[in-house]
């Protein structure tokens, strides 16, 4: 399996908004060959943001990657540049394949 991630520095002041976006948009994923379960995860604050994740697990690398070259994903990212003002920087991908 295969874990992919986004690390997100949110401004101070805006976490509820931050939530929000993500609890009321379309992810597209419950359709998608091999996606088997996402979560947003919220982390410590710190001087000037909170930490989130964006979570997805996935059968194999190769599902996630075709995810990010399908049309699903494009839908899911149309509206991702409307929320600037929330962030510190620009998210951060990580991505683990499991091992145990």
């Amino acid at each position: 399996m295969y874990i992919a991630m986004n690390r997100f520095h949110i401004k101070l002041g805006f976490e509820m908004e931050f939530e929000k976006v993500w609890k009321t948009r379309e992810t597209y994923l419950n359709d998608v060959d091999g996606f088997i379960k996402f979560n947003l995860i919220r982390g410590k604050s710190d001087t000037d943001f909170t930490l989130y994740a964006s979570h997805s697990t996935w059968e194999t690398e190769q599902d996630f990657l075709n995810w990010t070259k399908s049309d699903s994903f494009k839908l899911a990212h149309k509206n991702a540049g409307q929320n600037s003002n929330m962030y510190l920087g620009h998210p951060i991908f990580e991505g683990f394949n499991i091992v145990i």
